[in-house]
């Protein structure tokens, strides 16, 4: 017979579950740069060729993909969508489940 493995149910948040601060600031940043690899992915575009698309050095987009984005803000990297070819979109609105916490999200 196994014995049960003691375990956390996540946040839904690492950073958060990990105790970093900011926590959702980062969950939000992860994601953009998820999105921004994507693209990469999909154009087949090395790191130089984004590195000069964005206005960064190579060496910043091999940190950014390796998930050292802390000196991105999240505007910066929403401005490389768009350079991405991307629009992006900022909603807001009142919040509307009682039963949960406001939130910002990525789709």
């Amino acid at each position: 017979m196994m014995t049960p493995v003691e375990h956390e149910t996540s946040s839904g948040n690492v950073f958060e579950d990990i105790g970093l601060p900011n926590a959702a600031e980062h969950l939000v940043k992860a994601k953009l740069v998820f999105k921004i690899d994507a693209l990469m992915r999909e154009r087949g575009m090395k790191q130089a060729e984004a590195a000069k698309l964005l206005g960064v050095k190579q060496p910043d987009i091999s940190k950014l993909l390796r998930g050292d984005f802390r000196q991105f803000s999240v505007e910066r990297l929403l401005r490389f969508l768009i350079a991405l070819g991307q629009d992006v979109e900022i909603i807001v609105r009142p919040h509307q489940d009682v039963g949960d916490l406001p939130q910002l999200r990525i789709l």
